[in-house]
């Protein structure tokens, strides 16, 4: 139907090529698909052939597998983050990225620094988001490389300061003591008003799993619901976050 050959197809699966605004029109017609998320898809496009060579550079330093993610972060009208035990990229103070780097021994540090600090865009978007994480208490005490006090305060001042500049930006704390069976791995959940279908993202060592099927979403929707509603509420999380902070601000050697 596209004229072209199965190595063709394969390239744009894998995004090594991008694909004509004819051609797409072509799939969609064929997969019958819906006339919000056709033209969501030929905007998409159309933007792709305007930025291209926007995966060159430090943005190439992005593994193929979360592209879709941050590519369709900036579109999201709701995104539930839970986090055991790190902190998530997009509240990363630039100290903590540079340890977890370095520590890492990746062959290049800065792309990745340039590359996260570029997510932080979404924060201040006209319209963003409202973006909304719940970290557990092991996030501050499990700093990259151990224990590090300095990348601790660090790290509890810019969540104090993202809170204060971005009011829909919410982060809450899962403290040790609250009363839960357990708590589920880390992932997050994009929801969507302009006819993207709702999905929920989980990563692991090897990559990260997309899950759209409506039943395996609400699953995790029922999981949010149990964290968030055992975690302090954001007055309570910045009473939390300041006096971790003096915390480790005592442990410094200035």
């Amino acid at each position: 139907m596209l004229g072209c050959s199965q190595g063709k197809i394969n390239k744009i699966e894998t995004g090594t090529v991008a694909v004509k605004n004819a051609e797409l029109q072509k799939m969609l017609e064929a997969f019958n698909t819906g006339k919000s998320e056709s033209d969501l898809m030929l905007d998409l496009a159309r933007s792709g052939t305007a930025a291209r060579g926007q995966w060159s550079g430090y943005r190439s330093a992005v593994p193929q597998w979360f592209r879709t993610f941050t590519d369709l972060e900036p579109a999201a009208t709701e995104i539930l983050s839970w986090h055991g035990e790190r902190i998530p990229g997009p509240l990363q103070s630039e100290h903590y990225m540079l340890t977890q780097f370095s520590e890492d021994r990746v062959p290049d540090v800065t792309a990745l620094v340039r590359n996260r600090l570029d997510r932080k865009q979404v924060f201040d978007l006209p319209r963003p988001p409202y973006y909304r994480f719940v970290l557990s208490e092991a996030a501050f005490h499990r700093m990259p490389g151990g224990a590090n006090p300095s990348v601790a305060l660090d790290q509890v001042e810019h969540l104090l300061d993202l809170q204060q500049r971005y009011n829909k930006v919410y982060i809450h704390v899962l403290p040790f003591e609250v009363r839960l069976p357990y708590v589920p791995n880390d992932f997050t959940m994009m929801k969507f008003n302009d006819g993207t279908r709702d999905f929920v993202f989980v990563e692991h060592v090897a990559g990260g799993l997309y899950l759209d099927d409506e039943e395996d979403f609400n699953v995790f929707n029922d999981a949010w619901d149990r964290i968030r509603g055992a975690a302090l509420e954001q007055h309570d999380t910045a009473d939390f976050l300041r006096k971790l902070g003096e915390k480790y601000r005592e442990q410094i050697d200035f």
